[in-house]
């Protein structure tokens, strides 16, 4: 049984491997440890390898950073004149100055349509000294770069198998809004193979595309049989309020640190809703005027946990009603306790006449 170290830490007398061994036999007689939450062995090598894909990508990060570093100090400033070295412009740029390539406007000219800047703009910013030892850097951190990018497509390959092999349910999800692919989501038809695993279409909740999905679904798999309801999964996530609680007095409600993977994931999905014109787009906004940002956006983690959580044990699909349904569901609301308060104390509450 794996078990929480919070809760067997504490061993009286000094410390040793003899003495844990002794106060987790006792502790286990006693009936006070539970065993922690471990998917499916499928599930498990779902999420090895969505982990290991993470990693790759943070490492091809580092190599971003080292094509920008060898450019900066060859007092190229192509940063300047296009966001991303990465993106189409930036990278026939890049293979072109390591081929040999050093005129300005002929570089400029590789610049697609979509880039503001102008090949004049772009040229001066590609004005720079073309030292041999920072161009051979540039060279190997664009081969690192490749290396890498070639691992993270066995790693698809890898993850889409995995998929087939936990698959559940036949069909495809229903079309809905069309989103486009992020530059770093996997390049098969990710949101197809999750709905064939699930049931259900959990890219249809705002906020939540298919890298997050995947996400949660590698760490928590698509049965939820081992939380009892929705409070327990949020509970695990860590998004839930702290319960400390000592004579009847609420000491803290702040949430506990944990690293859940997962909960990380929710936390980035709730952080983007802020210009989302859906309702929890307008419930992340009211949360946000009501507390501080970090809390707010554990408040539409939590709520995004238990939209999944009941998608996957009831098998229906969430439909958005809209940032107009809340508002007006959030003043019925307001007013029914404004009356009520008004009751309480003799008086009654009147709607002011309409402006003609």
């Amino acid at each position: 049984m794996l078990v929480n170290a919070r809760h067997v830490k504490n061993v009286s007398g000094r410390k040793s491997d003899v003495l844990d061994c002794q106060w987790l036999q006792q502790l286990m007689t006693y009936g006070l440890l539970s065993g922690a939450f471990r998917p499916a062995e499928q599930v498990c090598v779902l999420h090895s390898l969505w982990r290991q894909r993470g990693m790759l990508l943070r490492s091809q990060g580092r190599h971003v950073q080292h094509m920008q570093k060898a450019l900066t100090q060859m007092n190229v400033q192509l940063a300047n004149a296009i966001a991303d070295v990465v993106g189409e412009t930036g990278q026939k740029i890049l293979r072109a100055i390591v081929a040999g390539e050093r005129d300005g406007q002929v570089l400029a000219a590789m610049k697609n349509v979509r880039v503001k800047a102008s090949i004049d703009e772009i040229a001066k910013s590609l004005q720079g000294t073309w030292r041999a030892e920072h161009l051979f850097a540039l060279k190997q951190a664009l081969d690192a770069f490749d290396f890498v990018g070639t691992q993270v497509a066995e790693c698809d390959t890898q993850i889409e198998q995995q998929l087939q092999t936990l698959q559940v349910h036949d069909g495809e999800p229903a079309k809905g809004k069309r989103r486009g692919r992020a530059r770093n989501a996997p390049t098969f038809d990710l949101r197809t193979q999750l709905f064939k695993m699930c049931s259900v279409d959990l890219t249809r909740i705002d906020g939540i595309d298919v890298t997050t999905a995947l996400a949660v679904i590698s760490e928590t798999g698509a049965d939820m049989s081992r939380f009892p309801s929705d409070k327990h999964f949020a509970s695990w996530l860590g998004l839930c309020p702290g319960t400390k609680i000592t004579g009847g007095k609420v000491m803290s409600g702040k949430t506990k640190r944990c690293a859940n993977r997962a909960a990380q994931a929710l936390r980035l999905a709730a952080a983007a809703l802020r210009t989302s014109q859906s309702a929890l787009g307008a419930y992340f906004r009211r949360m946000c005027s009501r507390m501080d940002k970090p809390k707010a956006v554990a408040a539409a983690a939590h709520k995004l946990a238990r939209l999944i959580y009941t998608m996957l044990t009831k098998g229906e699909e969430y439909t958005d009603q809209g940032q107009a349904y809340y508002e007006e569901r959030y003043r019925q609301r307001v007013l029914r306790q404004l009356s009520l308060r008004a009751n309480k104390l003799g008086m009654q509450l009147v709607a002011a006449p309409q402006a003609t």
